[in-house]
């Protein structure tokens, strides 16, 4: 069964690449409420996750007539709107959720030097933060800005606990670094 499904998806394939517009309206239909589920776990927002899905099927069928799908679609859609979302988690939440919550400026009683060095301070950790590799950035802003455990984190991104806990100790290591801190 599942292999003829593949068949049937590689089909419709063909004829969406050949601007079919009824075989993409079954394609959409047929995956819609999956892909919007897949996203809603990462995001839990159903509005976000409705237009992560509308965003990738109108690529599918802009790019109807280059795209290549070597193996099943499902997964390919699958894999396409968990990037679309993690890539709208990282442009649009990571960089202005976190960055306010970095670090708190010294209060205006401290003398102009202890507020030098905090500004000073403040900006090194936005700058380590902003440097941090992507996918550290975002599972360090998952868990410590938005204060989500490892496993929901985890779940979240769909990798295993394993992988935020050395994405964790990756960007503690760089923070230490850069701050110079044993």
């Amino acid at each position: 069964m599942q292999e003829e499904d593949i068949h049937l998806d590689h089909q419709l394939m063909q004829r969406i690449k050949a601007g079919e517009s009824l075989a993409y309206d079954t394609l959409f239909k047929k995956y819609y409420a999956y892909l919007c589920m897949v996203v809603f776990r990462m995001t839990q927002d159903k509005n976000e996750a409705e237009d992560v899905v509308q965003e990738v099927m109108l690529e599918i069928w802009r790019k109807r007539e280059t795209i290549e799908i070597k193996n099943a679609v499902k997964p390919y859609l699958h894999r396409a709107v968990r990037n679309k979302t993690l890539n709208r988690i990282r442009d649009n939440k990571l960089q202005f959720e976190g960055e306010d919550q970095l670090v708190e400026l010294p209060s205006l009683s401290s003398s102009p030097i202890q507020q030098m060095q905090g500004e000073e301070m403040a900006d090194l950790i936005k700058k380590t933060y902003e440097n941090l590799p992507e996918r550290c950035r975002i599972v360090f802003s998952l868990v410590k800005y938005e204060g989500l455990s490892y496993k929901e984190t985890a779940e979240k991104l769909e990798i295993s606990i394993k992988t935020v806990e050395n994405q964790i100790s990756k960007a503690l290591r760089i923070f230490r670094k850069a701050l110079k801190i044993k």
